[in-house]
């Protein structure tokens, strides 16, 4: 993938940032070429080598529409509950580290729902944190909001999520509950 200046990027697992310019560098008699980012959140300058975007994730920022996706996806009440904090972390830490943002947004609303039931550990505390903010500061980017109006949309998205599995979880235990009460009635009928 190629960038041109000026371009809005996203670092894996840090935030936004704008690529200032496109210089060669020599490194131990070695010249390589380099993406120079300015990451917004801090000010802080990157260099990203040229051969290896692929292998940091180095990707665009997402479009407008691309937003929707993601507020769709926030929403949509598909939660994984994984039971093993080992598991489930490294599931987590793989999805963070991916530099999807769709892949973030799932360790959030797992992280929030999970949050709800149980206290998370430290850990698990941070990675939360750090993939709202990584929704948050990119999404707030993109659309040009202010970070609390789109942390606003991102809590109202989840809280769409959990009444969504919510229910999805009311109708499996009134399946599940049926053919058990069912019976009795077909019997009854039979005589």
């Amino acid at each position: 993938m190629t960038f041109e200046v000026g371009d809005k990027v996203i670092y894996p697992n840090h935030v936004l940032g704008i690529v200032e310019r496109i210089e060669e560098k020599t490194i131990l008699g070695t010249t390589c070429g380099f993406y120079h980012l300015k990451i917004v959140a801090n000010d802080t300058s990157v260099l990203v080598p040229l051969s290896n975007v692929d292998g940091v994730g180095l990707r665009r920022a997402i479009s407008n529409g691309e937003v929707e996706r993601l507020f769709g996806l926030l929403g949509d009440g598909k939660i994984d509950n994984h039971q093993n904090w080992k598991g489930r972390f490294k599931d987590n830490s793989d999805k963070m580290r991916s530099g999807s943002i769709y892949e973030v947004a799932d360790v959030l609303k797992n992280l929030t729902f999970l949050a709800k039931s149980k206290s998370l550990s430290f850990r698990e505390k941070r990675m939360l944190d750090r993939a709202k903010f990584l929704i948050v500061s990119e999404v707030s980017e993109v659309i040009r909001e202010a970070v609390a109006a789109v942390e606003s949309r991102v809590e109202i998205a989840l809280e769409r999520s959990f009444t969504a599995k919510a229910r999805t979880v009311a109708r499996a235990k009134v399946v599940k509950a049926a053919p058990a009460s069912a019976a009795p009635r077909r019997a009854a009928r039979a005589s």
